[in-house]
């Protein structure tokens, strides 16, 4: 195609629409059940156009047409009595005109509500119409209830909300703090065209559930405001039976001892029964009601109490074991003693984890770090090499050889050196000279002047010692 078909098509378009909006409707209408509603139709400036019939249909559905009423300027009004309205709709003018043929329509129902068509036969365009639309409003009754549910593990209904015969549908919604679901509502259409909706909460119900709070939110057009329904669920259980005031120091001669059965229970407990295991209820023990009065504690107190408390559901039961002590335990003895003994355990624990691992950091950093101290020399033996070493040369003349003594533990070292006449003489070699400690002997050693010569020892008076030599 062209630009010149595309240009002829689309006013083309533009043509077809304006002649289709030259009849004049309200697109809506709105009304509520045994009204009178209007229908307003105009066709404003024909020209050239011919108008000879107008017809308004009313359409429920896509399927579902029916002509309602009818003028011909000629033939006059008809109104068919086959329609959903007859009786109740006619033409505001009297008699009508083509220029202003609007309808009225009475005591209107919920059925009426759909498009209604005002069509006029003209020429030479042919038919032309316009559609309004007509909403019909009810306003809904709205009820919330909670329903009586018993104490279990299974989702259960705990409460309904409905909203009957409204149109449109109402919308419900759920506000609480309980950890349940609501459902998909369920909308029903009423013979009347209304819309029937309602909604249900589930819940698994505990015994804690009982009294608390739920609401129930409706909104709907007829309605300036969301209408709120706050409840309480009604949990039922059995009783929940605690017995309270003992204090574990029920001494022999305590007067006014007091046990208290508390009870909790939906519906509220009827019938309270103090027992004892042993079957026997002490002389000195009054019961009233609720509570067991004990006058004077003696031994006969010594045994179960046990506590019934029943309603139309069962029963629920506590028990305590009293203990006669021979004398009043002091307050806070056993508390304190325990604070104090776990405080002693626990300082107890932190101090050994402390020292072992003060100790495992001492080993370690001594395995891992150098030695700090320098090692001692090694100890010499009788060799030829620990001899002294004379700083001059002799002849082999001037020596003589004498035997080495045995090593003896020296006992006097200044007593033998203070007379020079009893030093003991001793063999030297030249190979002394190469001892590697010879650069240590003013630290080990000791050096001796004799007729000119220096003679070194490096004898360790720690150890042994060996006699200076003797020079002839």
């Amino acid at each position: 195609m062209n630009m010149s078909g595309l240009l002829s098509a689309l006013i083309l378009l533009v043509i077809q629409g304006a002649l289709a909006q030259r009849v004049r409707v309200e697109p809506e209408v709105v009304s509520y059940p045994g009204q009178t509603v209007t229908m307003r139709c105009q066709f404003p400036n024909p020209g050239e156009t011919q108008l000879t019939q107008v017809s308004w249909i009313f359409e429920r559905t896509d399927t579902e047409r029916t002509n309602i009423a009818v003028f011909h300027p000629n033939f006059g009004v008809n109104y068919p009595t086959k329609s959903p309205v007859a009786g109740r709709v006619r033409f505001i003018s009297d008699p009508p005109t083509l220029d202003n043929p609007s309808i009225q329509i009475s005591n209107v129902k919920m059925t009426d509500e759909g498009r209604y068509i005002c069509e006029y036969a003209t020429y030479p365009s042919g038919n032309e119409q316009g559609v309004s639309s007509l909403v019909m409003l009810a306003k809904p009754k709205n009820m919330a209830t909670p329903v009586t549910v018993t104490a279990g593990q299974s989702p259960v209904i705990v409460a309904r909300c409905e909203s009957s015969n409204g149109r449109p549908a109402a919308t419900i919604s759920w506000s609480t703090t309980l950890n349940g679901n609501e459902t998909t509502p369920i909308m029903t259409e009423n013979p009347d065209n209304t819309v029937s909706v309602q909604s249900v909460y589930m819940l698994a119900p505990q015994p804690s559930d009982n009294g608390k709070d739920i609401s129930c939110m409706v909104s709907h057009r007829t309605m300036p405001q969301t209408e709120t329904f706050p409840m309480k669920l009604v949990v039922e259980y059995p009783p929940r039976v605690q017995i309270k005031g003992y204090d574990n120091n029920w001494y022999r001669g305590r007067t006014s001892a007091l046990l208290t059965c508390q009870a909790d229970g939906n519906p509220i407990p009827t019938t309270v029964t103090w027992k004892t295991l042993s079957g026997l209820m002490p002389e000195t023990v009054q019961v009233q009601d609720n509570k067991l009065i004990v006058q004077k504690v003696d031994d006969t107190i010594n045994t179960t109490f046990i506590c019934e408390v029943k309603n139309s559901l069962g029963y629920g039961k506590d028990q305590v074991t009293v203990f006669v002590r021979e004398f009043p335990q002091p307050k806070g003895v056993a508390t304190g003693a325990v604070v104090a003994g776990i405080v002693c355990v626990i300082f107890l624990v932190a101090l050994i984890a402390t020292i072992v691992m003060i100790v495992r950091k001492r080993q370690r950093k001594n395995r891992d770090s150098p030695p700090t101290h320098k090692p001692p020399p090694p100890v010499k033996t009788h060799s030829y090499s620990d001899r002294p070493i004379i700083s001059k040369p002799v002849s082999d003349s001037q020596f003589m050889n004498y035997e080495t003594e045995k090593e003896e533990p020296m006992t006097d070292l200044s007593a033998y050196h203070d007379d020079k006449d009893h030093h003991e003489p001793s063999r030297f070699s030249w190979e002394d000279k190469q001892t590697p400690y010879q650069d240590d002997r003013d630290e080990d050693g000791m050096m001796a002047e004799e007729d000119g010569y220096y003679i070194t020892s490096s004898v360790n008076r720690g150890s042994s010692f060996m006699s200076a030599p003797v020079i002839v």
